[in-house]
């Protein structure tokens, strides 16, 4: 009996483990948003979210072939848990000066080799094949963030931006996912889980941003709000297209089950995740002033933050033939239009119309759901 047929496809509670460690690694990006609302400070964490992202996403391959059944398997996983623990405690002064690159790349670093060490570990003669054709290209990925930690300025993102490129092209190329086997059942959820945590960690970044504050109706009314927004989000992602979206994973065939798998979960979800990550620095902005005019980075976050979340989940659904994709695409112009409220009214104004908006998304797709 195969490892695949021993196994049930569900996701392990070490792996929910391992998702808590990673979605706090992200929820770091939200300080660099936060501290640097400019454009070099929204590069940095894209380019932040991209190595951490495709790293943490070559684990969900791994489990999803190599189950953590056995203890040498676990206890590699932890480290690779420190690996990201400490990619975190740098995240906010990766591109400082100093030694927070230098940091970050060595968790970097450890977080690629245990992959590769433990993806070397499997019993299938195909999956051997296909990490000995991916782990060099994820190796000299890491190599290049090693090196880029080591300089400063233009030249650490050039080279950082390099390894990320490096990374994320290496499926791409012809014939490199041959040999790995997609659950459906435990690569749905797995990816599921990480949008609850993500979700829930929005909901996170009022508490720190009212840190100190006096609890009032204003912060009420914008923790009540920013449920709702999240409560939509998981609502359109969860409650329309989650079983759907594993059926039709299973009904692809076994040699393009993986290519539809890359597209769908490892490209489509870089925007819904950094989506919620956007989100929530504008919720961290908001918190502390809700009745205020909203800065205008405030408001693009929130804005830009749901736009990405809803175009990313157009591209799942177009991907895996779930729904056309316009629903989304127009409530995300909808949303970037309340900019200005946010701006000349106020910062809860604004998110509460971006709640109606959802609501209104919600409500519009369950229909044609029904319909369908």
């Amino acid at each position: 009996m195969s490892e695949h047929e021993a196994e049930p496809g569900r996701v392990s509670t070490l792996e929910l483990f391992f998702d808590l460690v990673f979605v706090f690694t992200v929820s770091q990006l939200t300080t660099v948003l936060v501290e640097d609302p400019h454009v070099g400070g929204v590069v940095h964490a894209a380019l932040l979210f991209g190595l951490i992202w495709w790293m943490f996403n070559g684990y969900v391959w791994l489990t999803n072939e190599l189950p953590p059944t056995t203890d040498p398997r676990r206890v590699l996983l932890f480290v690779a848990m420190a690996g990201f623990l400490t990619m975190a405690l740098a995240v906010p002064v990766a591109f400082n000066e100093g030694d927070g690159a230098k940091v970050f790349a060595a968790g970097y670093m450890l977080v690629t080799a245990v992959h590769a060490g433990l993806f070397s570990r499997t019993s299938s003669m195909e999956a051997s094949r296909a990490i000995a054709r991916l782990a060099p290209f994820n190796l000299v990925g890491a190599a290049f963030v090693l090196l880029g930690a080591f300089t400063h300025g233009r030249t650490q993102s050039a080279l950082w931006l390099a390894a990320l490129v490096i990374e994320a092209a290496a499926p791409r190329l012809g014939g490199r996912l041959a040999g790995f086997t997609i659950r459906p059942a435990h690569f749905v959820e797995r990816h599921g889980l990480i949008i609850i945590i993500a979700l829930g960690e929005s909901l996170i970044a009022i508490a720190l941003g009212a840190a100190g504050l006096p609890i009032n109706a204003s912060l009420i009314a914008v923790s009540v709000v920013t449920l709702g927004v999240a409560a939509c989000l998981w609502w359109v992602y969860f409650r329309v297209d989650i079983e759907r979206a594993e059926q039709a994973l299973f009904q692809e065939c076994a040699t393009q089950r993986a290519v539809v798998a890359l597209n769908a979960y490892n490209y489509a979800h870089i925007p819904l995740l950094l989506g919620v990550v956007t989100f929530a620095a504008g919720v961290k902005k908001a918190a502390a002033h809700p009745l205020d005019h909203a800065t205008t980075a405030g408001a693009l976050y929130v804005a830009a933050g749901i736009a990405l979340y809803l175009c990313g989940h157009a591209v799942f659904r177009r991907t895996l033939h779930l729904g056309g994709p316009w629903l989304r695409l127009a409530t995300s112009a909808a949303v970037l239009a309340t900019v200005p409220i946010g701006v000349y009214g106020a910062a809860l104004a604004q998110l509460a119309v971006v709640l109606l908006l959802l609501c209104l998304c919600a409500t519009l797709d369950l229909r044609a759901t029904r319909a369908m």
